[in-house]
């Protein structure tokens, strides 16, 4: 059995979506015959956790730890944060920006490069680069962001010879948050150097949508090919539970300002006024950080007794209400880029068979998954008659215990048959 090295910032017992890009990786690559050998911080100052994430570790692999130094901890004293509060407010604003938090975004955009984890690239270098002599692999993958991974795999391939998979969860100077870091001249003309470094290192490269793949391809990237996210059948609950008493919207998952639904939530209030026996039964159902722009958004519109938000909470959690719900709410970002963006939720909301309600560009990656499957529907965020009919349709079925949906061909999107495509491109960069 050949061994793969993954480095990745994000292992158990971090929570999130971005844990099970890697994580999901090394549980299925045995299947494939190839071994995982796992290279992870020590001590990451992850946003939440999630203990949950721990029965897909396999057993018996070899997990690498060492220390790394995070500002996050130091950012929050100073900002006047609880050690509990997010750490991150470039995209998902737990208050109105005050000139600390500009200060913050300002600093980590020109001074931590790649990003704020870039004190664990040296140390890692050198350390595996020791572990490598000693204890050979075949191959080196690495997931970014953080993109820290990125230069440890980058370097690491340069110093040893083994070749290297770089995998994107999202593009780096094409990501949409790149502009919100207030990057300088310097701190971009870094950034790129670094990015051109691993396009002409690595073996190979993935990426998470089609779009995303030619975007790369756009300023020099090679060999570059898709890898989905997908579901994990394992995550998901041997019988369907029933669907929620009262017609639920659900998203779980980080809701920005980048993400700020005003046409949504706006139909929701009007449909309110305008049907009482529709607000009466209404219940929108928000898990993970939301911008709290959003939640005075939800006020505004007079849904505020509709509306229940849960926190961080488990995954196993967040599937179950995406698994009752009767709308499962699915925006994309905001951005020139959003064609590409496939959020990793799109396959458990697949998996889950409940109605999609997309809010993006219409001929996005996912609409296009959506219009393959026969799963949802996708609206421009301010299409108010679309997303108001769409609702609308899917309430009167509610009420007739007909919300059901007939989607088809979405076992492609397993992530064991994407983990067995990430094989095969593993195989053939030892040819």
């Amino acid at each position: 059995m050949r061994k793969v090295l993954i480095i990745s910032y994000y292992w158990p017992p971090s929570g999130g979506i971005g844990v099970h890009r890697c994580l999901k990786f090394a549980k299925y690559l045995l299947d494939y015959g190839w071994e995982p050998v796992v290279y992870a911080p020590l001590n990451a100052q992850y946003p939440y956790f999630d203990e949950s994430n721990q029965k897909h570790v396999p057993e018996n692999i070899t997990i690498l730890r060492k220390k790394l130094f995070e500002p996050f901890n130091l950012f929050k004293k100073l900002s006047g944060r609880k050690k509990t509060d997010s750490a991150n407010p470039v995209y998902v604003r737990d208050r109105k920006h005050k000139a600390i938090d500009k200060f913050a975004i300002w600093l980590r955009g020109n001074f931590f490069i790649p990003d704020a984890r870039c004190f664990w690239i040296k140390p890692s270098v050198k350390y595996l680069t020791k572990y490598l002599k000693e204890n050979p692999v075949d191959a080196i993958l690495t997931d970014g962001p953080p993109h820290t991974n990125t230069v440890i795999g980058c370097r690491l391939s340069q110093i040893t010879g083994i070749p290297w998979l770089a995998d994107f969860q999202d593009p780096w100077t094409q990501v949409d948050y790149y502009g919100m870091m207030k990057i300088g001249k310097r701190a971009d003309k870094k950034h790129r150097k670094l990015e051109q470094e691993t396009f002409n290192t690595a073996k190979k490269i993935t990426i998470v949508s089609p779009t995303w793949k030619n975007d790369l391809m756009s300023i020099g990237a090679k060999n570059v090919d898709v890898i989905y996210w997908g579901y994990d059948e394992d995550d998901f609950p041997k019988n369907m539970p029933l669907p929620d008493e009262n017609f639920s919207i659900v998203h779980a998952g980080q809701l920005g300002y980048d993400r700020r639904p005003d046409t949504f939530i706006k139909v929701l209030g009007d449909l309110k006024k305008e049907n009482p026996g529709f607000g009466e039964k209404l219940k929108l159902k928000f898990a993970g950080t939301v911008d709290y722009a959003i939640t005075e958004l939800i006020k505004e519109n007079g849904l505020e007794e509709n509306y229940s938000h849960k926190n961080n909470i488990p995954r196993p959690e967040a599937i179950e209400l995406c698994l009752k719900s009767h709308i499962q709410l699915l925006p994309l970002n905001i951005a020139d880029n959003a064609k590409g963006r496939i959020p990793g939720k799109l396959f458990e909301n697949l998996r889950a068979r409940r109605p999609i309600l997309c809010l993006g560009p219409q001929n996005s990656d996912v609409s296009n998954i959506l219009s393959k499957t026969n799963a949802g529907q996708s609206y421009e965020y301010d299409d108010y008659q679309g997303i108001k009919s769409y609702i609308l349709e899917k309430f009167q079925k509610y009420s007739k215990n007909e919300n059901i949906i007939n989607s088809t061909g979405i076992e492609e999107y397993d992530v064991k048959n994407q983990v067995k495509i990430l094989a095969e491109y593993l195989d053939e960069m030892l040819g």
